[in-house]
C-alpha cells in the first residue's frame, strides 16, 4: 500500500513538472502566432485559434468528469470503511490511534488520486501541443 501510494505521489508530481514546461511553450508559440496574424489570419492561423477554444473545452470537461467519477469512488471506499467501523465489536475498537491514522491516509490517497485523475487530460493535451507546436514554423 504505501509503495503505491508512493508511486501515485511520484507520477503526479511528474505530471505536474511536465505540465509546468509545457504549457510556457504552447503559451508562448500560440501568442507569437497570434501576434504574427495581426488582423488579418491565415486559413492555418484561424484553424489553430479555433483548435486552441476546442481543446480547452475538451480537456477541462473531461477533467471534471474524470474527477467526479473518481470522487465518487472514494465517497463509496469511505462509506463502506464507516460502514466496517460501525459493525466492528467494541472489543476491536481498542486501535483507536491505528484507525485514525489510516483513515487519514485513506483521504490524502482519495485527494491525491482525485488531483492526478483531474490533471491527466490537461496534461496529455499540453504536452502533445508542446511537441506539436515545437515542429511547426512560424511565418
Amino acid at each position: 500500500m504505501a509503495a503505491r501510494r508512493v508511486r501515485s505521489s511520484a507520477k503526479v508530481q511528474a505530471q505536474a513538472a511536465e505540465l509546468a514546461l509545457a504549457v510556457p511553450q504552447v503559451v508562448a508559440h500560440r501568442l507569437a502566432r497570434i501576434a504574427n496574424a495581426g488582423a488579418s489570419p491565415s486559413a492555418r492561423d484561424r484553424k489553430e485559434f479555433a483548435r486552441m477554444v476546442s481543446e480547452k473545452q475538451a480537456a477541462f470537461a473531461e477533467s471534471w468528469q474524470a474527477m467526479a467519477v473518481q470522487a465518487l469512488h472514494s465517497q463509496q471506499a469511505f462509506a463502506a470503511a464507516l460502514a466496517r467501523s460501525a459493525l466492528t465489536p467494541p472489543a476491536r475498537r481498542r486501535k483507536a490511534a491505528s484507525h485514525s491514522l489510516s483513515l487519514q491516509l485513506q483521504v490524502q490517497q482519495a485527494a491525491l488520486a482525485l488531483f492526478g485523475k483531474g490533471l491527466a487530460p490537461v496534461h496529455r493535451r499540453a504536452v502533445a501541443n508542446a511537441k506539436r507546436l515545437g515542429r511547426t514554423k512560424l511565418r
